[in-house]
């Protein structure tokens, strides 16, 4: 059952999420009667809503009477996406300065609960089996990305953030604990970089950094995925630097005051240290 992260003040608002959560995640168009199961709303509940977002245009009812997606959910996303200046600032300092890593993909996120949401997607042809999306989610105690916003948290904030539970593995790689996680954030930040070792996808490593703003939080991570078998000491010794140095120039246009670590890397430090 799909369930909110956040706790709702207007019911009304908090069913027509927990509709659009549960249509927006499935891989298939959805009836009623998976809606009412996804969500465990009333099937009139169900009914109700979707038959007022169906006339909102947030929602299409199919021939079938599935539901998907409508087209006014998209002018939301591209106001976020025209009001998002990281994304373009990114965009404009990956251009610039990768030269020599063009054809690599990179991907910029954002959290949302214990996950992360890509909110800029460039895909490598060089890992052709595994593709992200702009408005993807995955775990994140699994991605360098998830790993870059954790840096910046205390270790007890880790612990609480997952005391509801830990994620199912994605790999045999991934980490099985927040322990284990805990240990992987820790060396993150003595490095000064993440890094996602097949813990998403086999024979695809990512490296990652956080992006701090004005008040120096995370407002946004980014990292580079690779082929593992590709990886040699020459290439990966670069990844990780063009990573680190995207990560200081996005964080400096916005507006964050950085730490620097032998001239070039932003510091990864715990909020306890801060």
């Amino acid at each position: 059952m799909n369930e909110l992260r956040w706790k709702p003040s207007s019911p009304a608002i908090a069913r027509a999420v927990l509709i659009l959560d549960a249509v927006a995640e499935a891989p298939d168009n959805l009836t009623m009667a998976d809606l009412a199961r996804k969500t465990g709303l009333p099937r009139s509940s169900v009914h109700g809503v979707c038959s007022t977002m169906v006339e909102a245009g947030l929602l299409l009812r199919n021939a079938d009477q599935t539901y998907a997606i409508g087209p006014h959910v998209m002018r939301w996303a591209t106001s976020f996406t025209r009001r998002s200046d990281i994304a373009t600032e990114f965009a404009r300092i990956w251009d610039e300065s990768t030269v020599e890593l063009r054809g690599a993909t990179i991907t910029l996120a954002v959290p949302d609960g214990n996950d992360i949401v890509y909110i800029a997607v460039r895909n490598s042809s060089k890992t052709p089996w595994y593709t992200y999306r702009v408005g993807m989610r995955l775990p994140m105690a699994f991605t360098s990305t998830g790993h870059a916003f954790l840096t910046k948290a205390s270790n007890s904030d880790i612990i609480n953030r997952f005391r509801d539970g830990f994620p199912e593995p994605l790999t045999a790689k991934s980490p099985r604990s927040v322990k284990e996680l805990i240990a992987l954030i820790d060396e993150a930040r003595a490095r000064g970089y993440t890094q996602d070792r097949e813990y998403v996808s086999d024979g695809k490593v990512c490296y990652g950094a956080p992006i701090l703003g004005v008040a120096n939080n995370v407002i946004a991570s980014i990292a580079v995925s690779v082929p593992v078998e590709e990886l040699t000491e020459e290439f990966e010794a670069n990844v990780i630097q063009t990573v680190q140095r995207l990560a200081l120039l996005t964080s400096e246009r916005m507006g964050a005051e950085i730490e620097v670590r032998s001239n070039t890397l932003p510091r990864l430090t715990s909020a306890g240290d801060d």
